[in-house]
């Protein structure tokens, strides 16, 4: 019964770390990584310091979403919409 939990787990564990994965090729692929990183301050800041400027806000994703694809206080990103979503709720969930 252990080996089954285990596996379980050790399963969600590497599914959740390679969708982290796909999402930072996607903003790499989207440009995104060039002026920002995710644990320190480049051109623009880490993503980890977004996340925790927006941790709690009930509309950040939105927010970001807007600002993002307007190009407001942002360079407009070249991301499609829905992969510009995708990048967001993961540089969230840092």
């Amino acid at each position: 019964m252990k080996l089954i939990v285990m596996t379980v787990v050790a399963t969600v564990a590497l599914a959740a770390a390679g969708a982290a994965s796909a999402q930072e090729a996607l903003a790499k692929s989207s440009g995104c990584l060039n002026c920002h990183a995710v644990d320190t301050k480049k051109m623009g800041p880490g993503f980890k310091e977004v996340a925790a400027k927006y941790k709690g806000k009930a509309d950040a994703e939105d927010t970001q979403v807007k600002k993002l694809s307007s190009g407001s206080g942002h360079p407009a990103t070249k991301a499609k919409p829905d992969d510009l979503t995708s990048i967001i709720k993961w540089v969230l969930s840092q």
